[in-house]
């Protein structure tokens, strides 16, 4: 879907719904507080109305609507993962220092209702609004836009940023992974990843890597979202019968590579000399690990500081500018697994 206007005027007002609904304002507020108090034909109206508009219900109390409220939405699927947890807390940090205080959504990897998760954050009227991804839907999107506030999108790529853009292309990394294996003459290959959008671009960028460089994938494995140690232990037992004498493979997250290590030592599977492994996220463990896992490395904790440095510019009034979209720079750090 085409994004829309990138000019931020004024919010859409209650008065904005009601005329365009050709009702009074107390019919709008009544269709939103009291339903049961308008006729089903008035009701309808009105929604349409604010569907159409993209109008947020001011859920802060009255009389507060027109100040600032110096808290900023951040929405992240999860915090148990190392890579989002240390995103975060530099991004709070960050926040905090400057006076702002940081409202998380944890939407996890499968939420079908983003228009309620945003109607929801965008009511309590935050300042500015931190978003993992880029993918949203219609009415989502449109909401988003008429909030007429400072959006930063992290972790992904999009050719029509809502407003600002902090990210990788994940299909890229898979990609050079792919390149990688195939430069340590590896030709046949797997990969394991969790089922969430963002891994299976990565897994597809691997995948059509491996296909490029001509060699033959054994196995691709996508698991339930998150990614974990044990995800990591069952995907290697479920790919012994395939293993054969050589095999690479790439792992959604460090933790599924931790997972993969652990069991191919149980499974006496000798690394890196018949399996490979290469996982993502440059966890502490992954360094940690006897043998240290070799791993795609991501600033996160600085992709934090980053997006809040954004958002900060912007708070403070400067116009929008060519580097507030960018690319976050990757690379695979080769350790002992390789």
């Amino acid at each position: 879907m085409a994004r829309g206007p990138s000019n931020r005027s004024a919010p859409i007002k209650i008065t904005d719904v009601a005329a365009a609904a050709g009702v009074a304002p107390m019919t709008v507020s009544r269709v939103l507080n009291t339903p049961d108090r308008v006729s089903p034909e008035t009701t309808a109206r009105v929604r349409a109305a604010i569907e159409r508009l993209g109008y947020v219900p001011n859920l802060i109390a009255g009389g507060l609507s027109s100040r600032k409220s110096r808290m900023v939405a951040a929405i992240v699927p999860t915090i148990a993962h190392p890579m989002f947890a240390g995103l975060v807390q530099a991004f709070t940090d960050s926040m905090r220092q400057a006076g702002y205080q940081v409202m998380l959504s944890i939407c996890g990897y499968h939420d079908p209702d983003d228009e309620g998760l945003f109607r929801a954050l965008l009511g309590r009227r935050p300042d500015a609004l931190l978003i993992t991804g880029s993918s949203y839907s219609p009415a989502a999107l449109q909401m988003l836009i008429e909030a007429h506030i400072p959006v930063v999108e992290i972790w992904d790529v999009s050719s029509r940023p809502i407003d600002m853009m902090l990210g990788f292309g994940h299909a890229q990394v898979g990609a050079e992974v792919a390149a990688f294996f195939h430069a340590k003459e590896h030709d046949r290959c797997a990969v394991l990843v969790a089922d969430d959008s963002r891994a299976v671009s990565r897994a597809r960028g691997f995948v059509e890597g491996v296909a490029k460089a001509g060699g033959t994938l054994v196995r691709e494995m996508i698991v339930p979202a998150p990614s974990t140690i044990s995800a990591g232990r069952e995907g290697l037992r479920s790919l012994l019968p395939d293993l054969g004498e050589r095999c690479a493979l790439f792992c959604g997250s460090d933790l599924m590579a931790f997972g993969v290590v652990t069991e191919a030592r149980i499974q006496g599977v000798a690394v890196p000399d018949r399996l490979a492994v290469c996982g993502f996220g440059n966890f502490e463990l992954a360094a940690q690990c006897d043998p240290a896992i070799t791993t795609v490395s991501l600033e996160g904790v600085e992709t934090g500081r980053s997006a809040a440095t954004m958002l900060l510019r912007r708070l403070a009034g400067e116009e929008p500018r060519d580097a507030d979209r960018m690319q976050v720079p990757f690379s695979i750090i080769e350790r002992a697994t390789t």
